[in-house]
């Protein structure tokens, strides 16, 4: 396979393992949250996705430096768009200045 090719699928990899990692946090924190046993939800959660990151990580790379970097690379990109999608929604009165929301 062309070598080009090769690391652009180990970059989408990352991007696809780090959907799966933080995607599966928010979903952990929220179901978390929102259950009676929190901690449970957490304990299965961390091993479960870190597992999964780092089996990803290992056949990606297959012994090759660049190839685990530009997963990485995905993994963390992954990081800021999760971060980006489920960050909490603004309404209109939070981005009004302090001052005008107190006006008689």
């Amino acid at each position: 396979m062309n070598e080009t090719l090769t690391l652009a699928l180990a970059w989408v990899a990352g991007l696809l393992l780090g959907a799966i990692f933080y995607g599966g946090l928010w979903w952990t924190v929220r179901k978390g949250v929102a259950s009676k046993q929190p901690g449970l939800w957490f304990i299965i959660s961390m091993p479960l996705r870190m597992g999964i990151a780092l089996t990803g990580f290992y056949f990606v790379s297959d012994g090759h430096g660049q190839r685990l970097l530009l997963c990485l690379g995905g993994f963390i990109m992954a990081r800021l768009v999760v971060v980006w999608l489920t960050r909490p929604q603004r309404n209109s009165l939070t981005r009004m200045e302090p001052e005008a929301r107190h006006a008689p």
